[in-house]
């Protein structure tokens, strides 16, 4: 693989945030890093001795029955009682936990003493609905605190919970529900979405009908301002608060063994089946503690907001579980980033006095897209640390982000990882690491990466794989332990993670992650990752967002065709195409100038705003596109391919 991409850049961090930083400098990080990768077990007892052991470990690692890792083995411990009992004891039940903000303007602040009972009430409730350790729950809830409740009442009683994100289809849930044989369903009447009440009971109603392994749906009353349609099953639906409202606010917490599955969280493979990503107890626990504590450097007077869903592993690791272990306070919001308007975001920061914002690289493309207006006479002088996750950020929205919203003083944690590896992997450490625009620079501790070529071969720009395990890292595909091999250790004889990821590294031994393997075109010879590609058409002023796609070409192999979106008040026409294709001339060379540049007002993305790429290739290859109704904008697509027929 070849890489194009020039910026050198470097942005340290200030001597003051340096000076105050859990890490502070880089003579420290590295020192940290190698103990980690010297003594790996060493240095994962000594990050765990933080948390709550009902019993501790007989081995920290137990390589055996590789790549089937265990973690902990012999442990017991509960993540429920991490995130809250830990806490309380620790005299922080009267500290705000939750400052949640619904989309209509509404709001509720709970403590870790108040979470904690609620959370005890509901898991009694479903103890009292007959549902057991080991049980699966399926959670199809919009971004309030029941979601989080549920989460956390799941982990206290033992029972596996499977977040469904509070979008997707009746299909979707179906999938899931049958592939992970749920008995339960939590689910809300509705929930608020751009102004409308989106009614997700009826979705749910819709995708289990034919599901007879659900006994239970328990619903959630959102809809009391705006009252929704919620027809009510005999025998089979209960309400929420009539279920919580005559049991006990005390639950002791399950002992939960090292390796007891903790949540499944489904994600799209290559076949069209979802994969079920299995995560266990005590490793996950003690890795999304600390990932959370170094890469956030979370301090007590911390207030911390992550705008993703909970329905997302960032959700999961980056907002309940890795959060709420390290006792911090922490904004929680319901909906759009542009309802009533283009400045929510920006407005929520200032309410709440916010000081570490991790958000997604799209979102960041689409406040550029927006304009500085939203953004400008807002006081987020509270901001001391930003963050990006979900894809790799190009350097001209790292730019914007580093001086409008963090003034030039916050550092970017731009962190690389996935569903399947629990947290975090690649990142700066804030307090030590210069950083570069849109680089993922080093790893986490623990975490030994290399850059390899097919055949294991050590090389400058290849495939990224990952050759030590770690302790968040997935136990395996739900019911299909011979996929999890087939797609996570299928290179290399089978001895490195295998995560889909190209890579290179350069001259300061930082990594850049290149995109997915997948998205490598091959022009006239030349292998080159769509993600460098695309960060050249976005280093223009008038463009917020672009994707490449590869197309077979009869001479080069594979032409390139590129989907732009312009900022708002910016014209399509073929002097900014002639603009686009000359600075691909400039920083890469003619032979990557797209056969075609098509310019839309959005790209067809994911509910968690990744761009469907797939989809792209087969609109610029005719293909028929199959089911788009878990898209965020199916109507994209529409739009899409009328331009495309008609360019």
């Amino acid at each position: 693989m070849e890489s194009v991409s020039h910026e050198n850049r470097l942005f340290p961090p200030t001597s003051e945030f340096v000076e105050n930083a859990h890490i502070s400098g880089m003579d420290a990080y590295k020192a940290m890093y190698v103990k980690s990768l010297e003594d790996p077990e060493g240095f994962w007892a000594e990050a765990a001795q933080d948390l709550h052991w009902f019993k501790p470990w007989d081995s920290v690692l137990d390589a055996s029955n590789a790549p089937f890792y265990k973690w902990y083995d012999g442990s017991r411990t509960n993540l429920s009682y991490n995130c809250l009992d830990r806490n309380i004891e620790a005299g922080l039940g009267n500290k705000v936990a939750i400052h949640w903000e619904g989309e209509p303007g509404d709001t509720r602040e709970l403590t870790y003493k108040q979470l904690h009972l609620e959370v005890c009430r509901f898991a009694n409730a479903l103890k009292a609905r007959g549902l057991q350790k080991g049980d699966r729950v399926a959670i199809y809830l919009p971004m309030i605190p029941e979601l989080a409740i549920a989460v956390l009442a799941c982990a206290r009683i033992g029972a596996v919970h499977s977040v469904i994100f509070a979008g997707f289809s009746a299909d979707s849930i179906r999938d899931r529900v049958l592939d992970s044989e749920t008995c339960m369903v939590i689910t809300g009447d509705g929930g608020y979405r751009r102004g409308k009440m989106l009614e997700l009971k009826k979705i749910v109603d819709e995708g289990v009908a034919s599901c007879a392994c659900v006994k239970d749906v328990i619903v959630v009353k959102r809809g009391d301002e705006h009252p929704v349609d919620c027809p009510m099953q005999d025998g089979r639906d209960s309400w929420y608060h009539e279920l919580v409202a005559d049991v006990s606010d005390d639950c002791t917490a399950e002992e939960m063994e090292a390796e007891d599955l903790l949540f499944l969280l489904y994600t799209s493979g290559t076949t069209g089946k979802p994969k079920g990503i299995m995560h266990t107890t005590a490793g996950y626990q003690v890795f999304s503690y600390l990932t959370s504590k170094y890469v956030f450097d979370l301090k007590a007077d911390d207030v911390y907001w992550c705008t993703a869903d909970v329905g997302w592993i960032t959700g999961h690791t980056y907002i309940v579980y890795g959060i709420l272990q390290n006792g911090v306070t922490q904004v929680m919001y319901e909906g759009a980033p542009n309802h009533p308007d283009e400045g929510r975001f920006w407005e929520i920061i200032e309410k709440y006095k916010v000081s570490i914002f991790y958000t997604a690289p799209t979102a960041i493309r689409a406040f550029m897209k927006w304009g500085d207006k939203w953004v400008t006479g807002r006081d987020l002088s509270s901001l001391r640390l930003l963050g990006t996750v979900g894809e790799p950020i190009n350097p001209e929205a790292w730019i914007w982000y580093h001086k409008m919203i963090g003034a030039e003083r916050c550092p970017i944690v731009d962190t690389w990882w996935q569903t399947e590896t629990g947290g975090h992997m690649l990142t700066p450490m804030p307090g030590a690491t210069p950083t570069k625009p849109g680089c993922a620079t080093t790893p986490f501790f623990g975490i030994e990466p290399a850059i390899l070529t097919d055949d294991g071969k050590e090389v400058e720009a290849g495939i990224l794989a990952i050759k030590k395990p770690w302790p968040g890292m997935l136990r395996g595909i739900y019911g299909d332990p011979q996929r999890f091999k087939d797609t996570y250790w299928c290179k290399w004889g089978g001895k490195y993670y295998f995560p889909g990821d190209g890579a290179r590294r350069d001259e300061h031994d930082y990594i850049w992650i290149l995109g997915r393997v997948d998205d490598v075109v091959n022009v006239s010879g030349h292998r080159i990752g769509t993600a460098e590609l695309e960060s050249v058409f976005v280093e223009h002023k008038d463009v917020a967002e672009s994707a490449v796609v590869g197309v077979p070409h009869e001479i080069k192999g594979q032409g390139l065709i590129a989907f732009v979106t312009v900022i708002e008040g910016r014209d399509h026409d073929d002097h900014l195409r002639k603009e686009l294709i000359a600075m691909i001339d400039k920083s890469i060379g003619k032979f990557a100038r797209p056969e075609r540049i098509l310019f839309s007002s959005d790209l067809p993305k994911t509910r968690s705003g990744k761009i469907m790429r797939r989809i792209l290739r087969d609109i610029a290859e005719g293909k028929e596109l199959g089911n788009t109704t878990t898209l965020a904008d199916p109507g994209v697509v529409e739009e899409l391919q009328e331009q495309f027929l008609k360019s």
